[in-house]
Formats: structure tokens, C-alpha cells, sequence
């Protein structure tokens, strides 16, 4: 299983949000690219951005950023947060990421996003975001009536490179995934599932590799030394050898 460490940015600066809340931010870096080398230099082999400003605002913002990211990386990047457009996906993908993730217009023109995963294979990870199993859209700004698991079997049917699932009941709150919501989601569809939102412990993260996950992102907890990288990345490959 993937650890996949989570690089937030907001106005140029590394960041974490609680629950996607814009007012409770606190900032962990002046420089996302030497962060990212942190990562990496600890067993990171992809690394999971989010332009904060892009989805709150529906396009690219970081492109600088992210382009120092990626260079200083030396590892596959996935990106999401704002690109709701061809332009978009193509200004990101010039940006040298890997993979982008595609979450608000996906729910709302599921046409697009099919036409979008046949045109770039590999390369589109839908992003569900969910509140209560129902997916949530505009940077986790509004709810929408669409269950998670429904949805996920639609992503399933595009030929996407994977889908990044957030509990944001979780997200930076510390208190562990939803583990069982995520491999439900994961059961359901062919597509590998990246778990994301309250990863925090040594625990968490056998959990999820036992269950069969293909990744998880991990954010706050990285970012305040709850949790080493490292023995997470050592424990995720035992696990997952042994399921």
C-alpha cells in the first residue's frame, strides 16, 4: 500500500485545514518543494498535492509550487483542487504532475469526466469527497444529495486511474479513518481506492493495508509528528505482503 504524504497549498505556503474549513488553517512551511524532499528523503514514492486556492476559486492558482514540487521530488505527484475544465487538466498535467484528481465538475458532468479518462488513461484520479456518505463539491463548500458508494460505482465504469475517497468528518481531526465506509467503497469497484481523511497511527495504517487498500494520504499527522513516515511506509508493505 501507498503512503502517499499530503502537500496542501495555500497562497504559495504548505498548509493543513480542519474538515476543509477555510478559517482553521495552520501553516507548516514556507517551502512546499522542500517539504516535499523531506518526504521523500523519509520513503515517499507519490506524493499527493491540493491547490486550496484552486478549489475554492475552480482553476489553477499554484502552479509555482507545484512546479518546484515536482522538481524537487524526483517521485510521481497527483494533483487536485480546482480543475474543472480541459484547459485545466492540461495546464496541471504541463505543470509535470502525474495524475490529476478531478472531484466537483465529475459529479456534476460525468460525460466530461468519462470523455477526460479515455483521453488521458492513467493519468485522472476522481477525487470523492464525502460528508456523511454523501459527496460534497466546490472545495468541500456544498453537499449534494449523491451517495459516495453510487458514485464510486459510476467512477468505476470511466476507466479511471484511481479513486482518492476523504471522509472530511475526519480530515484533520486526528481520530483515526473511517475504515469501514473506505473498504466498503474499495469492495465495490474495480478501480484502486486511495483512503484519505484522520490517518494518524501506526494502527490506522495496518488497517487500511490489511483491508486491501491501494494507498492512503496522510496530512496533519506527518506534520505534527504523530506519525513517522518511514514505519509507516515499512508497515504498509508488510502488511499488504501478507493479506
Amino acid at each position: 500500500m501507498l503512503i502517499l504524504p499530503a502537500i496542501d497549498l495555500r497562497g504559495g505556503q504548505c498548509v493543513r485545514l480542519r474538515q476543509g474549513d477555510y478559517t482553521r488553517e495552520t501553516v507548516f512551511g514556507a517551502d512546499p518543494a522542500a517539504m516535499a524532499r523531506r518526504w521523500v528523503e523519509q520513503g515517499a514514492a507519490y506524493i499527493h498535492l491540493v491547490d486550496l486556492d484552486g478549489a475554492r476559486e475552480g482553476r489553477p492558482v499554484n502552479g509555482a509550487s507545484v512546479r518546484a514540487i515536482v522538481a524537487a521530488a524526483g517521485v510521481p505527484c497527483q494533483l487536485g483542487g480546482g480543475l474543472r475544465s480541459d484547459a485545466h487538466v492540461q495546464e496541471a498535467l504541463a505543470w509535470g504532475v502525474t495524475r490529476v484528481v478531478i472531484g466537483t465538475r465529475a459529479l456534476r458532468d460525468p460525460e466530461w469526466c468519462q470523455s477526460l479518462c479515455r483521453r488521458f488513461p492513467d493519468r485522472i484520479a476522481i477525487g470523492i469527497d464525502a460528508r456523511a456518505g454523501r459527496v460534497a463539491v466546490e472545495g468541500w463548500m456544498e453537499a449534494s444529495d449523491r451517495s459516495a458508494l453510487d458514485f464510486a460505482r459510476q467512477c468505476g465504469e470511466w476507466g479511471a486511474a484511481a479513486i482518492i475517497y476523504t471522509d472530511i468528518s475526519r480530515d484533520g481531526m486526528l481520530e483515526g479513518p473511517n475504515v469501514e465506509a473506505t473498504a466498503e467503497l474499495a469492495a465495490a469497484v474495480a478501480v484502486p481506492v486511495i483512503a484519505s481523511g484522520g490517518v494518524t497511527t501506526l494502527d490506522d495504517v495496518g488497517r487500511l493495508a490489511r483491508r486491501g487498500l491501494y494507498g492512503c494520504i496522510v496530512g496533519r499527522a506527518l506534520y505534527e509528528g504523530r506519525l513517522d513516515l518511514a514505519a509507516a511506509v515499512a508497515l504498509a508493505h508488510r502488511e499488504q505482503a501478507d493479506v
